[in-house]
């Protein structure tokens, strides 16, 4: 019986030790793939408003680099959006950013100063064009926007761009025939139905700024519908990065009721310079993908950030630090 017990004490604890030792590997494998340590220093990354997605993604980001990159000063700027993020890092005035793909292609279209420099680290998520009004407006179209008080985003923001171009597509001049209103997600949700009679947002699903009155169904959904969106795709250039979608019923259940709203989408890049460090843009693009789940938790649309998609960071090549990660985990 005794010499049982012992040879069942031993192979416990050989197991122990077998699982130890695959841990210390792969806590290895995430602190040092390059047998190396991680690089230090201090980067500036702009994010956006206060209660939109970018900003909290930014924080979550900053905490992960902060467990594994501890010698890296990471500083958070908050921005008026995709447009003034675009802006600063070509610039030099950031060193990543958050940036969707139509507002990076328009800034190098327009071929505004250091847009040769730009450089793309990973596709994150798509943002959903969400067109908010009062549960019982009668606005039940992008045409019912005529006349109206409309929300459109600050003049920095994507959602400016994003906006702009819906109401051209419709046939409503932006300037003359609604009045528009520069709010963003900070303020155009809580003055819906007082001084505002529709609001435009695009950004992840959820966005805590409309989940609140959402949950408490004091918003509706207007749809944007495929015909609308296809008009847009069709004049190329920068609106070639809108795709027609449905926002699911999942994302707003208090508001929903069950039902998807038919909108368009456009993709997140992560972006820097072509003359950012490269050993420092390889860490961080690892900790961007490795760091999914964590930041997922509290950041739904960041659950779909994959290495399979991130590589595409169309219009904007590669940064050679990121470049040298994906080869990295290439199978």
């Amino acid at each position: 019986m005794s010499h049982a017990l012992s040879r069942l004490g031993r192979r416990r604890a050989l197991r122990g030790a077998a699982a130890a030792v695959v841990a210390l590997g792969l806590l290895l494998w995430w602190l040092a793939p390059w047998g190396e340590e991680p690089p230090g220093g201090a980067v500036t990354l702009s994010t956006g408003t206060r209660a939109g997605v970018y900003q909290k993604y930014g924080e979550l980001l900053r905490s992960s680099l902060d467990r594994h990159m501890p010698d890296l000063e990471v500083r958070l700027e908050t921005s008026d959006g995709s447009q003034e993020n675009v802006r600063r890092v070509a610039t030099g005035q950031a060193d990543f950013a958050i940036a969707a793909a139509d507002a990076v292609e328009t800034y190098r279209l327009n071929h505004r100063r250091g847009a040769d420099g730009l450089r793309g680290v990973a596709r994150l998520y798509d943002d959903y064009v969400q067109l908010a009004v009062a549960p019982d407006s009668g606005i039940r179209s992008v045409g019912d926007l005529r006349g109206k008080r409309v929300a459109i985003g600050s003049p920095k923001s994507g959602v400016r761009l994003i906006a702009n171009r819906v109401l051209t597509a419709a046939g409503i001049d932006p300037e003359t025939d609604i009045r528009p209103s520069s709010d963003g997600i900070d303020t155009g949700p809580g003055r819906l139905g007082h001084g505002l009679d529709a609001f435009f947002w695009s950004g992840g699903l959820p966005t805590d700024g409309l989940k609140t009155l959402a949950e408490q169904s004091a918003l509706r959904f207007v749809p944007i519908e495929a015909e609308l969106v296809a008009k847009l795709h069709a004049q190329g250039g920068a609106t070639r990065y809108y795709r027609a979608t449905n926002m699911p019923e999942s994302a707003y259940p208090g508001s929903q009721l069950g039902s998807a709203v038919p909108t368009m989408a456009v993709s997140n890049l992560l972006i820097t310079r072509a003359d950012t460090d490269p050993r420092l843009t390889e860490w961080l693009t690892r900790i961007v993908l490795r760091s999914r789940d964590r930041i997922g938790a509290h950041v739904h649309s960041a659950q779909l950030v994959d290495v399979r998609t991130a590589i595409y960071t169309d219009p904007l090549r590669l940064h050679e630090g990121a470049r040298r990660y994906y080869r990295s985990v290439k199978p």
